[in-house]
């Protein structure tokens, strides 16, 4: 189902670049969490951040996936984080490889259709918390991420899942942010990269040596790193083998549990195409779509009494898909 969000911007905030950057200034307040390294079957690494002990009881635990260079810091995810822990609710961050603030093991990074390491935490949360439901949280890249994950081959253990924001379609959005004031975003984005590659280069020695730091230093697009650094090193033929193959879009129809997709149409990472038609929709999702909002932003209430929308209307949705489930 494709319906119209009841998120309304507010007066003072309907500007989608206020939108997008507001929040990160209006939430100061550090991540609490506890961290945890968890190895995975190819000698490396993806750190988690734990909302608090986790019981054995019914209620569900809650995954969450950041978006690009995203982390526990994030505002949207220690903000979250901080309206879960005040409502009793349990949850856990997988950082992608490289994201915690330590460089991975091995050459390889994360992409948006990397779905093995949520695959394996999954698999080891259903182990360690046999018979709990787990609802997914997919934020920007980690919500593409997510959508290919629920579609090739949804875990067992996950009974709903919320995707917030996401580039569903991968080259329509690397050509956006090379545009206009979505520039701004896309140079923000490549200095944390580029920064990230280099620190990657030193620590693996003779096999980062197939990039030069001159080479690196010249990366100004997000189309130029990923042709260049994650197309490569991850088996992709070119920036738009790797956009073709990992773009969600055309995987919405797929999607077999309750999921909520939620987007603003003025998204200044995005066009217009990532917005897909009734018909390419799952039974199973409820893509909500509201006129404004930026890049997981969606910001109301007062100036000086700010709201998050996003909390609100997450939690909305857990507490329906819990008391569905227990009916």
């Amino acid at each position: 189902m494709l319906t119209e969000s009841h998120f309304h911007a507010p007066w003072w905030a309907r500007n989608p670049h206020l939108q997008t950057i507001l929040p990160k200034w209006l939430r100061r307040t550090p991540a609490r969490f506890t961290a945890e390294r968890f190895e995975l079957a190819d000698g490396d690494f993806v750190d988690l951040a734990w909302s608090g002990p986790i019981s054995q009881d019914a209620r569900p635990l809650l995954v969450l996936f950041h978006g690009l260079e995203g982390s526990i810091h994030s505002h949207y995810a220690k903000g979250l984080f901080a309206h879960l822990q005040r409502q009793g609710d349990e949850a856990v961050l997988m950082h992608f490889r490289g994201c915690s603030g330590e460089p991975n093991r091995l050459l390889r990074a994360y992409h948006s259709g990397a779905i093995e390491d949520a695959q394996a935490l999954i698999a080891e949360l259903g182990r360690r918390f046999p018979g709990k439901p787990m609802i997914a949280i997919g934020y920007s890249l980690g919500g593409n991420m997510l959508v290919n994950l629920l579609a090739h081959g949804c875990p067992g253990e996950l009974t709903a899942a919320v995707v917030i924001s996401a580039p569903l379609q991968l080259a329509s959005c690397a050509d956006r942010v090379n545009q206009g004031f979505s520039r701004v975003y896309q140079r923000y984005l490549l200095r944390t990269m580029r920064a990230n590659l280099q620190s990657k280069i030193r620590h693996q020695g003779a096999a980062g040596a197939r990039w030069q730091p001159e080479q690196v230093s010249r990366i100004a697009t997000l189309r130029d790193f990923d042709e260049q650094v994650t197309a490569p090193l991850h088996g992709f033929d070119s920036a738009d083998h790797y956009y073709r193959t990992c773009s969600g879009l055309s995987l919405l129809a797929s999607i077999p549990i309750p999921t909520l997709v939620l987007h603003a149409a003025d998204d200044p990472f995005m066009s217009q195409a990532v917005i897909p038609q009734p018909e390419q929709l799952s039974p199973m999702v409820r893509y909500e779509l509201s006129r404004r909002g930026g890049h997981v932003g969606f910001l109301h209430g007062t100036p000086w009494r700010p709201r998050f929308w996003l909390e609100e209307r997450i939690s909305l949705w857990l507490r329906e898909q819990t008391q569905g489930a227990s009916r």
